[in-house]
């Protein structure tokens, strides 16, 4: 199959990641300039670690960078922003040594002493760090760029002159935003003090465009004019965000539903100064179990080390990858879905006409963190032997006592062979550390009554003269032929099988039961009917 092929199919798909990259090939038409490669950008605010939200936001960026690539075959790049010139305006909950913070306050992050005791020499650049361990871990192909740096050494000191130079035109149409308090102090450009280091929330006047040179009164009360230039002053967010997108050339930035306005605002202003805004997508926001906004002081989300902790990285690509213009739940929860969905996913993929192929998340997944050319994703076709629903079937079953090893002993006496594979082993693991800590505490088996008991009691007599090896097909013709059967009263094959799940799993869902007694044993199998007997 030609690259020709894969072109002409992803003109016509309509999965999300090739909308945008076709938003963004019909704006450029033909590419940039001299061949210069594509800017795609996000963003990062260093007061914090980095965390879930980050991790969409680049992985989602990267999905469209790659989706372009394959519609025109163009270069690209991505870079990953960090705003570290920011003033610090309160002291995060959870940092160390909080009174180093708090005496540095309003200063840029760059220039704040780093609390965390580690070799980095600030505070952003300890985070700035860990940014970058964090997208290294999961393998993103990217720049990283800091705002300190592109202020401090005079990049951005012709973007600067060019937001003196329109400085009425950017109050315009930033003060009917504000309110009338904040009208009072507002300026597109806030100096660094030249006494305290702060990055200072005063009116500026512009004494020469060109020269960069500004007027504000200091924090002491003194009237001060310096230059605007080389790491003296930074612009506000809105017009940081503009003038970042014309200094820097970005062709593409998504974000999030809560900088709506902002990025209105942006735009205009990148407009004035001289450049556009970016193509992007603007993505709905996570909500927890109950459907609130997370927050991160309430605390009421899903980290991503939990999420890896309970799942996989593939899984939470997954997760993220659909609608992300609709909110999404984030917690624990959704997971088992996730990993048997993905994986579904990855072994239809193979077999999948092109046009298909493109609408399957796990292409663009599979794909997401190194340009391939044509149109193949690695591991197109590879299946679990054992799905991750089963796994946890199994190990709620077992109870709190068991280990990965024993769970590793069943689906190696299930399969006929050890298993190797590095991701269901991730998979059993995660399996453990998600039964012990919400399906455990949930789980109540209820006792028979009626028919149940009657099926119930046929079931184990069939098994009794089954052969151990019997295979799971005919087991499942087994309890599905004894679900049929009037005598017994179920009004549906559904009645049975929850029945099954309540009485021996102590759950109101569970797997495909012919699967689920193949794992565990006929004779182990025998034992939770018997104890389910028992309670009748």
């Amino acid at each position: 199959m030609t690259d020709q092929t894969l072109i002409e199919t992803a003109r016509n798909s309509k999965a999300w990641p090739f909308q945008e990259a076709q938003r963004l090939a019909k704006r450029l038409r033909g590419g940039k300039a001299n061949g210069e490669p594509v800017l795609f950008e996000t963003g990062y605010g260093p007061s914090g670690l980095p965390h879930i939200g980050t991790f969409q936001e680049v992985l989602r960026t990267s999905l469209v960078r790659r989706a372009y690539e394959a519609l025109t075959g163009e270069p690209t790049r991505l870079v990953a922003f960090s705003d570290d010139m920011d003033g610090l305006r309160k002291v995060p909950d959870n940092v160390p040594n909080k009174e180093l913070l708090e005496a540095n306050l309003g200063k840029p992050l760059s220039r704040i002493p780093n609390p965390f005791g580690t070799s980095h020499e600030s505070f952003a650049a300890h985070n700035n760090a860990k940014l970058r361990e964090f997208l290294d871990q999961f393998g993103f192909d990217y720049e990283f760029v800091s705002s300190s740096d592109r202020y401090n050494s005079g990049a951005f000191d012709d973007a600067l002159r060019g937001v003196l130079r329109n400085f009425d035109a950017i109050m315009d149409i930033m003060l009917p935003t504000l309110g009338a308090e904040r009208q009072q102090t507002y300026s597109p450009v806030m100096p660094v003090s030249p006494t305290t280091g702060a990055v200072l929330q005063v009116p500026i006047e512009v004494v020469d465009a060109d020269a960069g040179t500004i007027r504000f009164t200091d924090e002491d009360g003194s009237m001060v004019e310096q230059s605007a230039l080389g790491g003296m002053a930074k612009c506000q967010w809105k017009v940081d965000w503009a003038m970042r997108w014309v200094a820097l050339g970005v062709d593409y930035e998504m974000y999030g539903k809560d900088l709506t306005d902002s990025g209105v605002q942006s735009g205009k202003i990148a407009r004035v100064l001289g450049g556009n805004k970016p193509e992007g997508l603007i993505y709905e926001l996570f909500l927890d179990a109950k459907g609130e906004k997370i927050s991160k002081s309430k605390g009421n989300g899903l980290s991503i080390d939990e999420w890896l902790q309970y799942g996989s990285e593939e899984s939470l690509g997954f997760y993220i990858f659909a609608n992300p213009k609709s909110a999404k739940q984030l917690h624990a929860g959704v997971i088992p879905k996730a990993i048997d969905d993905y994986w579904q996913f990855r072994e239809r993929l193979a077999e999948q006409p092109l046009d298909k192929q493109l609408g399957n998340p796990v292409w663009h997944l599979q794909r997401a963190n190194e340009r391939i050319e044509g149109p193949d994703a690695p591991g197109a076709g590879d299946a679990l032997s054992v799905p991750y629903s089963l796994l946890l079937n199994l190990v709620s079953v077992l109870g709190l006592e068991a280990t990965p090893e024993n769970l590793a002993e069943y689906v190696a006496a299930y399969t006929g062979e050890p298993v190797e594979d590095p991701a269901l082993l991730g998979l059993i693991d995660a399996a453990v550390n998600y039964n012990r800590d919400f399906v455990a505490p949930t789980l109540k088996k209820r006792a028979p009554a009626g028919g149940e008991v009657l099926a119930l009691t046929e079931l184990d007599t069939q098994l009794a003269a089954a052969p151990e090896d019997a295979d799971a097909e005919v087991l499942q013709t087994m309890v599905y032929e004894i679900g049929k059967r009037e005598e017994f009263g179920f009004e549906s094959l559904r009645d049975w099988f929850r029945a099954l799940y309540e009485t021996l799993l102590g759950s109101e869902q569970g797997p495909r039961m012919g699967s689920f007694i193949k794992l565990y044993g006929i004779a182990p199998t025998r034992k939770l009917i018997a104890e389910a007997l028992a309670r009748a």
